[in-house]
């Protein structure tokens, strides 16, 4: 028998947290069974392309979604679902721009439409009025509502689907094993940072806007005019990484701050580092963060961040109002010794094998009256 094909809605499978947990349940499912197709919107390959095709999906190209080319996108979607008919389930991870892909997908009869909401907020810029009109043509296209958390689900969906059964946060699982504390591991990270005794200070994420680098160096500063003996590990890459360099350059701080790019060793980059900093302008429940308590470590977060992504009792939330004298006093008033929280974690829900395995269950739930009609 054919395993059954998902159809997983992105914009570009690069090294982000929503991407990076697609892969983790991609690759411990039993892919005789299921197996994961992707529409991305982007042309160029991201960085996961290769080995979603080694694992036998198939990457369908669509042009970006933006408002001058919404005829064309719309008319791209049609054509789409009227040539793939084998798709019975799509699931959606486009937040507000869910609403026209499983819009057309509901025009083309497909049963099973998933949006899922992966933020809990977005900026106010020229985009803005046009997403909130893709949050508003949401309406009924879906025929279920997941979302990483309950701030994300009352964000894009409303409180009239938060507060019933059709919603369903399902968490931001992760691969514990690749986390868990590796004492050789953070010496050759050290080594290869030429750490040496020094505080290091990590951060995971694109240099855009959301993730607030500009400030991250303003704290980074602050604390460096404190004790400088510290090192600020960034990991990443975006379009406002050249003005972060520049910044960098200027405050004097170049010796002290190592941009490493975009890296696929995550879980062993945080074994070296000492606290993981995070003053996101918004988020769902990010993937990062999850990860870094699963490496055991501090982590220090803005206060926009949902409370549920505290797992373990070792995040610290403050507000995006206080100075960068207050962040970076927050930082050097913390501890620092990485603890096992693995138990924790899997208790709660955040083992990817085991969502995997839920994920799968779903699915076939979700095929079934397709495979066996009455």
């Amino acid at each position: 028998m054919e395993p059954v094909r998902i159809l997983q809605v992105v914009t570009m499978m690069n090294r982000g947290g929503l991407e990076t947990m697609l892969m983790n349940y991609y690759r411990q499912m039993d892919r005789g069974k299921i197996q994961f197709d992707f529409i991305v919107h982007r042309l160029e390959r991201g960085h996961y392309d290769d080995e979603i095709e080694s694992l036998g999906g198939v990457i369908y190209r669509m042009p970006p979604i933006r408002p001058g080319n919404y005829r064309l996108y719309f008319k791209k979607l049609a054509e789409f679902f009227g040539a793939h008919s084998e798709y019975r389930v799509v699931h959606s991870h486009i937040n507000e721009n869910s609403s026209f892909v499983l819009r057309a997908a509901k025009q083309a009869g497909i049963p099973c439409r998933i949006a899922h909401s992966h933020l809990s907020d977005l900026k106010l810029d020229l985009k803005f009025p046009f997403r909130v009109y893709a949050k508003a043509v949401m309406k009924d296209n879906p025929t279920r509502y997941f979302a990483c958390s309950k701030n994300a689900g009352r964000w894009l969906f409303g409180k009239g689907i938060e507060k019933t059964d059709n919603l369903i946060v399902m968490n931001n699982a992760i691969n514990l094993r690749e986390f868990a504390l590796d004492l050789s591991a953070r010496e050759q990270v050290r080594d290869e940072l030429q750490a040496g005794e020094r505080l290091v200070i990590g951060h995971v994420g694109r240099f855009n806007e959301q993730k607030n680098h500009s400030f991250l160096i303003d704290i980074f500063h602050s604390i460096y005019r404190r004790n400088p003996n510290v090192l600020l590990v960034l990991v990443g890459a975006g379009h406002l990484e050249p003005a972060i360099r520049r910044k960098v350059e200027k405050l004097g701080l170049s010796g002290n701050v190592a941009f490493l790019g975009v890296r696929s060793d995550i879980s062993r980059l945080m074994q070296g580092m000492d606290l993981f900093l995070f003053p996101s302008l918004y988020e769902g429940l990010p993937v990062v963060l999850v990860e870094a308590q699963a490496a055991g470590l501090r982590c220090i977060a803005s206060s926009a961040i949902t409370k549920e992504a505290d797992l373990t009792g070792r995040v610290r939330f403050i507000g995006l109002q206080e100075s960068p004298d207050h962040w970076a006093l927050a930082v050097l008033d913390s501890s620092y010794e990485h603890a096992d929280t693995s138990k924790q974690l899997r208790e709660s829900g955040y083992d990817s094998a085991q969502t995997a395995e839920w994920l799968a269950s779903f699915y076939h739930s979700a095929w079934r009256p397709i495979l066996n009609p009455r």
